[in-house]
């Protein structure tokens, strides 16, 4: 091959993998299709109680007989890393068991699983209610380990969510750039969840406000989401190879045609 085709090849192929792994504003950006007048609101985005979630349950009484609610409530003993009265504690709080049951003192075993959590307070205040043992009861529930697990190629992070309500956009924001970044696929970013005995897997495009329409948006504890790497990185990657590749060959070709050169004009009379 001459040595202008040559260049002209090594030119022509630089051109297209550097035109190929250029990452546009398309590929990356956010809600690209977002319509000036906004998106309607889904105000029914509120987790639900999942097996093994930790729940944490407090009875209160709208009256002074604080003595009536005393029963009900697990109490943290001196010294005591958890919760003691042994009516189902974990280390923390409730834990509801495979079967999507706790076990609530005095009233016994009480399905939650697919409650919200205003629902589980609203269960537990008719059953106290109705039993006759507390009239008028308040009851607080919260999640104690609602955290959203996030996986890419280049490493982890676990999500702790404060508020009990965590988006697919809010987990992305979260995650930062140490798991994301312009060559990850915006289009098949997936969320893995237990849903009926089975894991199932969605895959959002954050890049549509399509997203707000999925299922899966609204992300539930001990969910999963992983990344996947572009095409454009290996791609870059192997160019990056092959530059250093020829820069090498390049410089050896160098060395060995100046040696020649004083190699003869060492030889000459």
């Amino acid at each position: 091959m001459k040595k202008s085709n040559l260049i002209l090849f090594v030119a022509l192929a630089a051109l297209a993998m550097f035109s190929s792994s250029c990452a546009t504003s398309k590929k990356v950006s956010y809600l690209q299709d977002m319509p000036k007048e906004g998106v309607p609101l889904n105000d029914n985005l509120e987790a639900t109680i999942c097996p093994y979630d930790e729940l944490r349950i407090q009875v209160y009484s709208n009256g002074d007989d604080n003595e009536l609610v005393r029963p009900f409530n697990i109490t943290v003993g001196i010294g005591q890393g958890g919760y003691g009265n042994g009516y189902g504690y974990g280390y923390g709080g409730y834990i509801v068991d495979i079967h999507g049951n706790i076990q609530f003192p005095i009233l016994g075993d009480i399905h939650v699983e697919g409650l919200t959590r205003l629902q589980l307070q609203d269960t537990i205040r008719t059953k106290l209610e109705t039993n006759g043992y507390i009239n008028n009861p308040l009851v607080l529930a919260r999640f104690m380990n609602f955290r959203v697990f996030f996986l890419s190629p280049t490493g982890g992070q676990v999500i702790n969510v404060t508020n009990e309500r965590c988006t697919f956009l809010e987990a992305l924001a979260m995650a930062g750039g140490g798991v994301m970044d312009l060559y990850t696929r915006r289009d098949r970013i997936g969320v893995m969840r237990d849903v009926n005995g089975k894991r199932v897997i969605h895959y959002l495009d954050p890049r549509s406000v399509s997203v707000f329409e999925d299922e899966f948006f609204l992300l539930q504890q001990n969910d999963i989401i992983f990344t996947e790497v572009s095409t454009r990185r290996f791609l870059q990657e192997g160019f990056s190879n092959w530059t250093f590749a020829l820069s090498a060959v390049s410089s050896i070709l160098s060395v060995l045609g100046l040696w020649a050169t004083i190699s003869n004009f060492v030889k000459k009379p």
